[in-house]
């Protein structure tokens, strides 16, 4: 299956108090999607549930994201999240608080085989 990439969307989200990375990727994707409205599906014969939407998230800690949880942010198609190191962690200025910002890329594509 040749993949044809139709979509590319960029967020930002932060948790301000708590270091969870999960919670500034979610925002970040939501952000990314948050002004799209995807309709050209129909014009090709496809739905929405076609998409492959693969999301990059970058923050300073990989392992402290939950993709599974950030997958549930995405309402359709065959979603798959990576972290990766990236983002932004800005320490408070007195305790041990910080703050943690998070990148999302997310990529819609469909399948571009033809068929037969």
């Amino acid at each position: 299956m040749a993949r044809v990439r139709c979509i590319t969307e960029m967020g930002m989200g932060v948790d301000v108090h708590g270091k969870d990375a999960t919670k500034a990727a979610r925002r970040a994707v939501s952000d990314a999607i948050r002004h799209s409205s995807l309709g050209f599906f129909r014009m090709l014969g496809k739905t929405a549930n076609d998409m492959f939407v693969d999301v990059t998230i970058g923050v300073p800690n990989p392992d402290a994201v939950d993709t599974a949880v950030v997958a549930k942010e995405l309402p359709y198609g065959t979603v798959t999240v990576t972290a990766v190191k990236g983002g932004l962690e800005i320490p408070a200025e007195q305790g041990s608080d910080t703050i943690i910002i998070a990148n999302a890329a997310v990529i819609v594509s469909l399948d571009g085989s033809k068929p037969g």
